[in-house]
């Protein structure tokens, strides 16, 4: 699972995502600083991994993971190849889910390109350029498929008229969210359209290191307002600061943070609020030395969800046993838990559910 940190230039993506992963990615004044998107892979802290360590007492404790990608700044044009624009939305089509940075803070030493601090109009010009480069996308698709349907194709009909209809929501200015129970020969094709405006996204206000001062709250305000106009969430981060407490001891980066009016990391929130803002669920083994959270969509069957820990694990499946964490917890091993009737034998379509802990059953 990819999630992409994307805004204009300067406005602290590089910044967020060294905070995140201590990767050192450039982070410099200067528009298009970086190009080649970086990537880094960031643990998603689960509290139930730490019960779950204090029964198995496992050799190793491995925690689900999402990988961020820093991406480059946009600009306007982007969509018509401005700034390498071309270049750097390839980059968020491939990505699982966007977080847009908005720069909420003053620097006179930073330069932004718009000339001002906004950003809400930072944020408009971002969903401007991905909305026109996900129409161009359209009408080359919709072309295509034009001459097609001629031939009297009723496949290429059925996805001519479906492509025609984001098209004109998206000429209008209006968002599409795909309805539950696609067709799925559609679902299909907008997963290999993967437009960018139908991607999930989150926004991110990042503030200076005074986070009472009357502007930054009505900007944080804005952004607020702004995300839940989108059925979204805002986080209000202080990049700079997280960058550098990344760098410190624990306690120390603690007692900043409460010198400086902040009551806790919001970093955690952030990579919690990207995982939930995936539609993932998280599911256990603990078998062997290693007691680990897998992660997978929700809605993921079990044989499926096997092909996570290994690929012969789906090809060879036999069957599942499953218990639900706090069934587990509550009673303290699997030996117990199957004395009580509480493991059970699935087969390959069981839906998998968030805290389900498995055991692969598979051939040889």
């Amino acid at each position: 699972m990819e999630v992409g940190i994307v805004g204009l230039p300067n406005v602290g993506k590089s910044t967020l995502f060294n905070s995140l992963s201590n990767a050192c990615a450039a982070a410099s004044n200067y528009p298009y600083c970086t190009i080649d998107p970086n990537i880094a892979v960031v643990e998603v802290r689960d509290d139930r991994l730490s019960r779950l360590a204090e029964i198995v007492q496992p050799e190793i404790l491995t925690h689900p993971t999402l990988r961020f990608v820093d991406i480059a700044g946009l600009a306007r044009g982007a969509s018509k190849g401005e700034g390498l624009g071309n270049l750097f939305l390839s980059h968020i089509r491939g990505v699982d889910a966007i977080v847009h940075v908005l720069r909420c803070f003053e620097d006179e030493t930073v330069i932004h390109l718009e000339g001002a601090v906004d950003p809400i109009r930072d944020l408009e010009i971002v969903e401007t350029e991905l909305l026109l480069s996900d129409i161009e996308i359209l009408e080359r698709r919709i072309a295509k498929l034009e001459k097609v349907a001629r031939t009297g194709d009723q496949h290429a009909k059925k996805q001519l008229e479906f492509l025609s209809s984001i098209r004109d929501d998206l000429d209008k200015g209006k968002g599409y969210r795909a309805p539950d129970g696609l067709d799925p020969e559609l679902d299909e094709l907008l997963n290999e359209i993967r437009l960018l405006s139908l991607k999930p996204a989150l926004l991110v206000a990042n503030i200076g290191e005074d986070p009472d001062d009357d502007v930054t709250r009505a900007r944080i305000k804005a952004c607020e307002c702004a995300a839940s106009a989108r059925n979204t969430v805002c986080i209000p981060i202080s990049a700079r600061l997280e960058s550098e407490l990344a760098d410190i001891e624990e306690d120390e980066a603690e007692e900043l943070l409460k010198e400086m009016g902040f009551h806790a990391s919001a970093l955690d929130r952030f990579v919690r609020a990207c995982y939930d803002l995936l539609k993932v669920i998280t599911f256990f083994t603990i078998k062997g030395r290693e007691t680990r959270g897998w992660t997978v969509r929700d809605g993921t069957c079990v044989r499926d969800a096997a092909g996570k820990i290994h690929t012969d694990m789906k090809d060879r499946f036999i069957s599942a046993d499953v218990i639900g964490f706090e069934d587990f917890v509550r009673v303290g091993s699997m030996t117990a838990a199957r004395d009580m009737g509480l493991v059970r034998t699935e087969g390959k379509h069981y839906i998998v559910k968030d805290g389900d802990i498995v055991l692969v059953r598979f051939g040889k």
